[in-house]
């Protein structure tokens, strides 16, 4: 299995955690800063990234806010109240999940 495979099912609690911990970022910027924190496991291509922001967007979770950057418009990602409560209940979901995977994968055979 591919490394992105795993990551493509928990792709909108990546960007919902990183919105709640940089407060905004565009599109490119949430791609980086996942290729960064991963030291370059992770890497959103734009095919599965933009689809995510806008089923995000369209879920009341995320906000987009467009800003003119040096001559150009930039949509930055931003979130809701929901948002906010939403990615604290997937945030500790995930966490349960990982701990129960770990204490899996740490069994001596």
């Amino acid at each position: 299995m591919k490394k992105n495979a795993l990551y493509k099912g928990t792709l909108q609690n990546i960007i919902l955690k990183l919105l709640a911990s940089e407060v905004k970022m565009y599109g490119y910027q949430l791609s980086q800063r996942a290729r960064e924190l991963t030291r370059g496991e992770l890497e959103m291509t734009e095919g599965a990234l933009y689809p995510a922001l806008h089923k995000l967007e369209a879920e009341g979770l995320i906000y987009a806010e467009v800003q003119n950057v040096s001559g150009r418009d930039r949509k930055y990602y931003l979130l809701t109240e929901k948002g906010k409560k939403q990615q604290e209940v997937r945030e500790a979901e995930m966490k349960s999940y990982l701990f129960n995977l770990s204490t899996i994968f740490n069994l001596e055979s």
